[in-house]
C-alpha cells in the first residue's frame, strides 16, 4: 500500500514538471471574436448604458453599450464556471460598474439560480469587432 502512494506521489511530481501547453497561456483577451482596441482602458462604465453582456470565456466579458460602443473586460484571473454558465450578477450602490468590482457567476442548480464564485473585474477596454475575411 505504501509503494502505491509513493509511486503516485512520484508520478504527480513528474507531471508537475511537464511543459505547459503554450495555448493554455494564450492572451485571454483573444477569447471570442477578433477585436481591435480603439481607445484607452477605462476604470468604470455607466450601468445604465449597458445594452448587453456577452461572456466569451471564464476570463473575458464584452459589454455592449447603448450607442454601439463595446468594452472588453479581461478579469484579473479566470472565474470558475463563468464561461459555462454565461451569466453573472453584481451589486453596486452607484450607476457605475468599476474595476475591481466583484461579479458573481449565476449558477442554475436544480432549476434555481444561485450566486456562485466571485471574481474581480479588470479594466474596460474600448474595442471594435473585426470582420475576418475568408480566403
Amino acid at each position: 500500500m505504501i509503494r502505491t502512494v509513493v509511486l503516485f506521489t512520484a508520478a504527480a511530481a513528474a507531471m508537475s514538471c511537464a511543459p505547459v501547453d503554450p495555448a493554455s497561456r494564450a492572451d485571454p483577451a483573444l477569447a471570442g471574436p477578433a477585436v481591435k482596441v480603439v481607445g484607452e482602458a477605462e476604470s468604470c462604465i455607466s450601468r445604465s448604458q449597458i445594452r448587453n453582456t456577452l461572456v466569451r470565456s471564464d476570463q473575458v466579458i464584452d459589454f455592449e453599450m447603448l450607442g454601439g460602443k463595446t468594452y472588453r473586460n479581461v478579469l484579473r484571473s479566470p472565474c470558475p464556471r463563468l464561461g459555462f454558465e454565461e451569466a453573472f450578477t453584481y451589486t453596486t450602490s452607484t450607476n457605475q460598474l468599476c474595476t475591481p468590482e466583484i461579479i458573481y457567476v449565476l449558477e442554475e442548480i436544480g432549476g434555481k439560480l444561485s450566486r456562485g464564485p466571485g471574481c474581480g473585474l479588470g479594466r474596460f477596454v474600448p474595442v471594435e469587432y473585426v470582420e475576418v475575411e475568408d480566403d
